[in-house]
């Protein structure tokens, strides 16, 4: 599924440089944070008032891009906290309280709010959500060390031209991102299938991720 991001992929630690809209730039993290949470910009595409769901501090070292809330997400204002975040926490095999932990683990899907339900399932992220803020907010977290990109969505917005032909294949090319980013397949209960037909994910990715995440994880901001 393509997504009309209108920017081009990032090389390594590069700065996210992306056309959004010509808005003010944050002073903080704090003031970022403030100002995505109340955004409105595509109120007039959403079935319901929009409700940014994200979190992150400035100690953060991981960031973990998604593609958008679901409907449990944005009924509790809680990302990752239905069986998509279960999954995405035993593939890092890290238990909620430290998934949680904004000082060492930022939040921010390329779509800040719920699209909506379309024929096959949620709607894509809007396009303009990831233009707008991703790069404010990356502004404010210098301390960053490694990005997991979930899914398509978050594929495209951060490795852009460098992906591959398919998901599968940029998955199983994650050792080409490191150590800036490391793309996975969407841990959605609809991608089962997926899972199943590609074993060696499971057997050959996830014992890397989770080393490195653990190795990041321990020198996360605590304090």
């Amino acid at each position: 599924m393509a997504v009309n991001y209108d920017a081009e992929g990032i090389e390594g630690g590069a700065s996210l440089t992306r056309r959004g809209p010509a808005l003010p730039e944050p002073a903080s993290l704090e003031e970022a944070l403030a100002r995505a949470r109340a955004c409105r910009l595509c109120a007039p595409h959403l079935p319901h008032e929009p409700r940014p769901v994200l979190r992150a501090a400035p100690s953060a070292r991981v960031l973990i891009v998604g593609q958008a809330p679901g409907r449990k997400v944005h009924e509790t204002g809680i990302p990752w906290n239905d069986p998509s975040g279960d999954l995405l926490r035993q593939w890092l095999d890290v238990d909620r309280e430290t998934f949680y932990d904004e000082r060492r683990i930022a939040i921010i899907p390329a779509g800040l709010c719920f699209p909506g339900k379309g024929p096959g399932g949620d709607l894509p992220p809007r396009a303009e959500c990831a233009p707008t803020w991703h790069p404010r907010l990356r502004a404010h977290l210098p301390h960053i060390e490694l990005v997991l990109l979930v899914g398509a969505y978050a594929h495209a917005y951060y490795l852009g031209a460098r992906r591959k032909g398919t998901l599968a294949d940029t998955v199983r090319a994650w050792r080409e991102y490191l150590p800036a980013y490391f793309p996975l397949p969407h841990p959605s209960p609809r991608n089962r299938r997926w899972l199943k037909l590609n074993a060696w994910f499971e057997a050959e990715v996830i014992p890397e991720l989770r080393r490195r995440f653990a190795d990041v994880i321990r020198r996360g901001g605590t304090g």
